[in-house]
């Protein structure tokens, strides 16, 4: 089993940077698929990015591709989602999911969120 606590959510303007970083327990952090998907309010949670356990596999929502690159360091059971060019439709609870095999959804198990939001 594994347990996520994401961090390095918070208020940026339309334009920013921002890192957020996924910490997972369980010694087989490794064997896992990683994901990061978002809510926003009064919408449905979507997929933003995915990688493969050995990060030779990646994938991206169309609305992310070319400002958002998901990374993982495996020695540090963490996962990234660098966000560049941040824009206020960004703004939303995010999400570190696992699960074994590929990056497509549905997903296992789940972080508690951390808030991103991109001011105008």
């Amino acid at each position: 089993q594994v347990q996520l606590v994401e961090s390095g959510g918070g208020l940026v303007q339309a334009g920013d940077s921002l890192r957020l970083s996924c910490a997972a327990s369980g010694r087989t952090f490794s064997s896992y698929a990683m994901g990061w998907f978002r809510q926003a309010p009064e919408k449905s949670r979507e997929f933003v990015a995915g990688m493969t356990w050995s990060g030779g596999v990646s994938a991206y929502a169309v609305s992310v591709k070319g400002r958002f690159t998901i990374s993982r360091d495996n020695a540090k059971n963490t996962v990234y989602l660098q966000m560049n060019s941040l824009k206020p439709e960004d703004t939303a609870v995010y999400y570190c999911a696992a699960k074994r095999g590929t990056v497509n959804p549905p997903y296992d198990y789940w972080g508690q969120g951390t808030q991103v939001t991109v001011s105008s």
